[in-house]
């Protein structure tokens, strides 16, 4: 089967199963700019060289090897509003698939106490298993309509808007989003194994390689891999944060990046702070706390966890200490 007609498939049974509207690529349609694009420039070359200056006029407005005004306003435009669309409604919908899982205090009270009535655990697994379908068709359907707009032009702009979309922080799958579900279907998987190989299958870890990764198979046998290393202490990420650029820090280390207090946190970095790795500023505001990441670090590396656990709570007890030392002397003076 074609993947235009496995896409077509998909979003067929999106639409059966979730009442809410989300965003898509609109995979077709952009093909059916690209065969357009693809006859006017056929037509271009087909022109004579003893064609009337009117006519030749008229075939500059056609699509041209390597640069179509038109075409790149219609078909990029739209894709980037697609992109960004799509990269927000997986945010959203992993963010409260996981907010039922690591809930705290009373909803996390009630939850249980709903779980022996309903199971809502494997509700999450399909939930799971929908949202891993959805962002990843989404990124197929975009690599391979940008593979075929540089086909169809012969030109490297489908790359340049790849690398548009990493400096915008919206691809697919790089989102620390992608990373947390993995954590989360990991987390499922072994807390229960039974009934779960349908999640977890997508994806697997290897916390003890070098260095450690998370690792995700896609639908055409694609594989990414996400590197668990902080980048400030070369570690295993603990207490892990994912900063708006997408790179992963311990939270002591993003923290201690920025110059802000670990428990003050890394969201309360000054504006022009710097990411360690990118340089980039302004990306600690976003930052996104992975708790299931965490929680997977928790379970499986038990000694590791229990080790940096301490260290950090000494390390907050002192820097609190420091803290209000500091603010007594303010209030003296």
């Amino acid at each position: 089967m074609k993947f235009g007609d496995t896409y077509t498939e998909f979003l067929h049974k999106e639409q059966v199963r979730e009442s809410e509207k989300c965003s898509h690529v609109e995979y077709k349609r952009l093909k059916k700019v690209l065969k357009t694009c693809q006859s006017c420039k056929t037509l271009q070359e087909a022109s004579t060289a003893d064609q009337k200056e009117g006519a030749a006029n008229q075939n500059k407005q056609l699509c041209q090897c390597q640069s179509c005004p038109a075409c790149d306003q219609a078909f990029f435009a739209e894709l980037m509003k697609e992109v960004s669309d799509i990269a927000l409604c997986f945010s959203l919908r992993v963010r409260h698939l996981l907010h039922l899982h690591v809930a705290t205090g009373m909803q996390r009270y009630l939850l249980r106490l709903r779980q022996c009535f309903m199971n809502d655990q494997q509700a999450m697994v399909e939930k799971g298993r929908m949202l891993i379908e959805y962002v990843t068709m989404n990124a197929i359907a975009i690599r391979k309509i940008l593979k075929k707009y540089d086909k169809v032009h012969s030109s490297q702009n489908g790359k340049i808007f790849k690398s548009k979309m990493r400096a915008e922080h919206i691809e697919l799958l790089q989102s620390p989003w992608l990373i947390e579900l993995g954590a989360f279907s990991l987390n499922l998987h072994g807390s229960d194994g039974e009934g779960l190989n349908e999640l977890s299958g997508h994806f697997s870890c290897d916390l003890d390689a070098t260095p450690p990764i998370i690792t995700l198979i896609l639908p055409d046998s694609l594989k990414m891999e996400y590197d668990l290393t902080c980048a400030v202490c070369l570690e295993t990420v603990f207490n892990p944060y994912a900063l708006s650029c997408g790179h992963l820090f311990c939270k002591s280390c993003a923290c201690s990046a920025a110059s802000v207090f670990i428990f003050q946190g890394p969201k309360s970095a000054a504006l022009d702070a710097k990411c360690p790795i990118c340089r980039e500023a302004g990306v600690y505001a976003k930052a996104v706390h992975m708790l299931e990441l965490d929680l997977l670090l928790k379970i499986r590396c038990k000694d590791y966890w229990k080790e940096r656990y301490t260290a950090e709570r000494a390390e907050i007890l002192k820097q609190s200490k420091e803290f209000w030392d500091l603010q007594a002397k303010y209030a003296v003076y």
